[in-house]
């Protein structure tokens, strides 16, 4: 306890940003909250029509209402905090103001792993187990699945968090981030971090491997499924929706790997920030546009509202 209060009371830290060595940082401002303002706009209209179209009140598109809300919170996490700083020219962050971003970003991080390889399984119960895909996914169901992916996220990162919060922090407090971030903090610890990092390892097994493993053996049964279907049709709906899930997919998971399991002489700070940006502020802005080009629920729900 006293040691976390001698840890408030220090010192905030300072978040070095994405501009220190760049040549146009204006520029560079500029197209990302660009890309901000299209994550935003996008995600609220996905759930918006998801909402009004009540041919949309189904659990896959349920699912990707929750996948909306989260890429809506995760860009909003960091962007906003990044405009402040790159405006009023202060890059401070207060000891708590960092453990709530790391809180947040830890939470929808670990919740969008998870949800992903629940919206796997159900495009799979769908095209595998038509037969069943009312008592496989009914309300109750999806409605759980999704509460456990919020509960087991929320429970991982407040164990990160309190963890890393708690340790010793030098007397530099310059974060080589533009946000809070768990490997970022790690390098401005006095302590050995080994086995934190060891089970840091761990959580990341849980919320990445795991989940991609899952979706991979769904979508190998499903390729498996769409093979032996007669009907060019059905082929071709199953194809394009399962191919818009595996596309954000690759994407989110991609460079998550990247960043939490290649080893760290393979990757330079710099690269880690070009990383993080991508999946914390690229993606959001991606997965609704994916989505609402390559689904013709999502664009006909679109055409009606645009139509009223």
């Amino acid at each position: 306890m006293e040691r976390w209060i001698n840890s408030t009371a220090g010192p905030d830290f300072v978040l070095l940003g994405l501009f220190l060595h760049i040549q146009a940082p204006k520029v560079l401002f500029t197209l990302i909250f660009l890309v901000f303002l299209t994550a935003l706009g996008g995600n609220v209209m996905m759930m918006i029509l998801i909402w009004l179209d009540s041919h949309l009140h189904t659990p896959m598109y349920f699912l990707l209402s929750q996948l909306s809300l989260m890429d809506l919170l995760y860009s909003s996490t960091f962007v906003p905090k990044i405009a402040i700083d790159f405006l009023s020219g202060r890059n401070s962050i207060s000891y708590i103001g960092c453990g709530i971003q790391l809180f947040l970003f830890t939470t929808l991080v670990g919740a969008e792993c998870l949800l992903l390889a629940v919206m796997a399984y159900d495009r799979y119960v769908a095209i595998c187990h038509p037969l069943h895909y009312s008592v496989l996914m009914c309300p109750v169901v999806c409605a759980f699945m999704v509460t456990g992916t919020w509960l087991g996220a929320l429970l991982n990162a407040l164990i990160h968090v309190i963890y890393t919060l708690s340790l010793p922090y030098c007397a530099s407090r310059e974060i080589h981030h533009f946000f809070c971030e768990i490997p970022a903090l790690l390098k401005l610890v006095c302590a050995d971090t080994s086995l934190y990092e060891n089970g840091l390892f761990v959580s990341g097994v849980l919320f990445l491997l795991f989940p991609i493993s899952a979706i991979m053996a769904s979508y190998g049964q499903i390729l498996s499924t769409i093979l032996r279907l007669r009907s060019n049709l059905g082929m071709r709906k199953a194809l394009a929706t399962c191919s818009s899930h595996m596309i954000v997919v690759s994407l989110f998971y991609g460079s998550a790997i990247i960043k939490y399991f290649l080893p760290k002489a393979y990757h330079t700070e710099e690269q880690d920030k070009v990383v993080s940006v991508f999946y914390t502020i690229l993606t959001p802005m991606l997965n609704p546009l994916i989505y609402s080009l390559r689904n013709k629920d999502v664009a006909g729900a679109l055409r009606k509202v645009l139509g009223r």
